[in-house]
């Protein structure tokens, strides 16, 4: 095992879909829609239920004026923090550890070989499936599955088409997902495991790690 990851790691189909993942949960401006084509061909080249319903998720996308889908995402995302995509939200609420926790996310993924762009704050949820997909280390969203699981839930029962999207993220986790918001509270009480991911400092180089470059996980060369 390398010296500082968890035990969990993901294999290539589920790395190919949590980084469409991050991309499809990202606000969904030009550059977006223009992405949209490397991702539907990447998650129908390795397959596989949660790659097809994101492959959905992107097709119901495409067909949405763009507009529209704008307003929608921040329907659903700016005005609610119980849809909040930035996890230390759910560990740690509106309080002073959510620094701490933003500063020990940050030197996470330094510490894992990757150099943190300012663009957004690190427990945003497109930010740590980039960085699970490219690490191949699942320990961050272990740690963050209660959080993922809530939103989830409350995604579903808003009934907007971006819960799919995390039920396709939390497909990728070990074990079944709770099935409602008291179980998923049962996870989260039970205390999630706080273990530092990431690459072997010795060998691992400093690569960037800007918010978004889908190509290194998305393309088949790699």
């Amino acid at each position: 095992m390398r010296r500082g990851s968890s035990a969990a790691a993901v294999g290539r189909r589920d790395r190919v879909v949590l980084q469409a993942a991050a991309h499809l949960l990202d606000y969904p401006d030009a550059a977006w829609r223009e992405r949209l084509p490397l991702v539907r061909s990447a998650l129908a080249a390795v397959g596989g239920r949660a790659a097809r319903t994101l492959v959905a998720f992107a097709d119901q996308a495409s067909a949405t004026p763009a507009t529209e889908a704008a307003a929608h995402y921040v329907e659903v995302f700016d005005f609610k923090n119980r849809h909040s995509l930035y996890l230390t939200w759910w560990l740690d609420g509106d309080t002073r550890r959510r620094g701490a926790s933003l500063v020990e996310l940050k030197a996470t993924f330094r510490e894992a070989g990757f150099d943190f762009g300012e663009t957004e704050l690190p427990d945003y949820l497109p930010v740590v499936l980039e960085f699970t997909a490219a690490s191949g280390d699942v320990g961050l969203l272990l740690r963050h599955r209660p959080g993922l699981e809530l939103l989830r839930l409350a995604l579903l029962e808003h009934g907007t088409a971006y819960g799919s999207a995390l039920e396709a993220v939390c497909s990728t986790l070990p074990g079944p997902s709770p099935k409602d918001r008291a179980a998923a509270r049962a996870l989260a009480a039970a205390g999630p495991p706080r273990e530092t991911v990431g690459l072997d400092p010795d060998t691992a180089a400093l690569r960037p790690y800007g918010h978004l470059d889908l190509l290194p996980v998305l393309t088949p060369d790699r």
